[in-house]
C-alpha cells in the first residue's frame, strides 16, 4: 500500500453491502434438481400461456395470461418434481446456504430490471397492449437473462472447468456472468414469446425489447464497477482507476466504458422511437441496438484484460468473436430488411 497511485481515482469499496452469515438446511437440495426444475418451469409457463388464435370460444380468445398463483404453483411443483428424479440419480448436493452476502451488484442488476419494467411498460402502453403481456415477458426475459448469462460465461470463458467442477455451474454468486450469453437467450426467450402471440412479430418485439436492455447494461456495468471486475490493462490516461482489491496499478475502468456506451445507445434509441412518433419501422431500432453496442464493445476489448484464458494469444478476444456476428446481423437487419420510410401500424389495435 506504500507505493504510490499519483492523481489517480483509488477504488476499494467492499462489493458487500451485507452479510448475514450461512443458512443451514433442514434437507440436501440437488443441483441438477433445481436446473432441471427450471427447465421444468419455463416449459410449464410456454404451455400455460393461452393462444388466442386457436381457440375457439371467443370468451376464451380475451383470457388473461395465467394467474399469478398458477405460476407460484408451477413453480413449487417444477421443484419438487426435479428434487425426486435426483433422490435415485446421483447429484451433487447442497447442504446450506450461504454465507449470504447482500452484494452491490445484485442491488443494481435488480435496478437494471425495475427500470426495464418502467420502460417496457411506457413501450407497451404507447402501443395499446396489456399489463398482463408485459409481466409475462419480463418473465420470459429474467430467467432468459439468468440462464444464458450463466450458461455464456461457462461455455465460451470456461468450459473445461466447469466440466470437471459441474456443481459450480449453478453457483452465480461466485461470479461469472457474460453478456453475449444473456443477448443470445434474450432473442430465443422473444422467439418463443412471440410464438404465442399470433398479433405480434419478433422484429417488432426486439425493437422494443432492446431499449430496456440498453439502460439495464448501464447498470449491470457499473455493477462489475464495484466488484472491481471486467477491468483494463495497465494505462497513464487521467480517468485511470486504481483498483486496490486487485492490484495498486492505474488501469482502464473498463466497464464504465460499457455503462457509457450502454446509456449512449439507450439515447440513440429513444430519439429514434420518438422521432418516428412511436411508431418506428420494425427491425430498424432493434439493428441499430445491435451495431452500436456490440461494435463498442468490440472497440472497448482492446482495452481489457483477457477473461478467456485459454484465448490470451488469439488476434481477437472471446468478447470480439462473440460481437461481429451480432453486428454483422444488425448490418443486414438496417440494410436489407428495415424501411425507413415507412413508419409501422401493426400493433395499433
Amino acid at each position: 500500500m506504500q507505493q504510490s497511485i499519483g492523481n489517480y481515482f483509488y477504488w476499494d469499496t467492499d462489493p458487500n453491502m451485507l452479510n448475514i452469515g450461512s443458512i443451514h438446511l433442514p434437507f440436501s437440495i440437488s443441483i441438477y434438481g433445481i436446473i432441471l426444475g427450471l427447465i421444468l418451469f419455463f416449459w410449464g409457463v410456454n404451455k400455460m400461456t393461452p393462444d388466442p388464435d386457436q381457440s375457439k370460444n371467443k370468451r376464451r380468445r380475451k383470457q388473461a395470461e395465467p394467474e399469478v398463483w398458477k405460476i407460484w404453483a408451477l413453480g413449487i411443483g417444477a421443484f419438487v418434481l426435479g428434487q425426486i428424479v435426483f433422490i435415485i440419480i446421483p447429484s451433487p448436493m447442497i447442504h446450506q446456504i450461504g454465507p449470504i452476502r447482500i452484494r452491490w451488484y445484485g442491488l443494481l442488476f435488480a435496478m437494471a430490471f425495475v427500470s426495464g419494467y418502467f420502460i417496457e411498460k411506457r413501450l407497451f402502453k404507447d402501443a395499446g397492449r396489456t399489463l398482463e403481456e408485459l409481466e409475462m415477458l419480463l418473465t420470459y426475459i429474467l430467467v432468459a437473462t439468468i440462464i444464458g448469462a450463466r450458461l455464456g460465461h461457462v461455455i465460451f470463458y470456461d468450459l473445461h472447468y466447469y466440466l470437471t467442477h459441474p456443481s459450480e455451474i449453478i453457483k452465480i454468486w461466485h461470479g461469472g456472468l457474460a453478456s453475449h450469453g444473456a443477448a443470445i437467450a434474450i432473442i430465443i426467450a422473444m422467439w418463443l414469446y412471440v410464438r404465442k402471440k399470433k398479433d405480434m412479430n419478433f422484429l417488432w418485439l426486439a425493437d422494443r425489447v432492446v431499449m430496456p436492455v440498453a439502460i439495464g447494461g448501464a447498470f449491470i456495468r457499473l455493477g462489475n464497477f464495484f466488484n472491481s471486475e471486467i477491468i483494463g490493462h495497465v494505462t497513464h490516461v487521467p480517468w485511470a482507476v486504481v483498483f486496490a482489491r486487485v492490484d495498486m496499478l492505474p488501469r482502464h475502468p473498463s466497464m464504465l466504458y460499457e455503462s457509457v456506451l450502454s446509456i449512449l445507445t439507450f439515447a440513440l434509441l429513444w430519439w429514434v422511437y420518438r422521432k418516428y412518433d412511436r411508431k418506428p419501422p420494425e427491425g430498424g431500432i432493434f439493428g441499430i441496438f445491435l451495431i452500436l453496442l456490440f461494435t463498442g464493445r468490440f472497440l472497448i476489448e482492446y482495452t481489457k484484460m483477457p477473461q478467456a484464458n485459454f484465448a490470451a494469444n488469439w488476434p481477437l478476444s472471446m468478447g470480439q468473436i462473440l460481437s461481429i456476428p451480432l453486428v454483422l446481423y444488425g448490418v443486414w437487419l438496417v440494410w436489407k430488411k428495415v424501411d425507413w420510410k415507412k413508419q409501422t401500424t401493426l400493433q395499433d389495435t
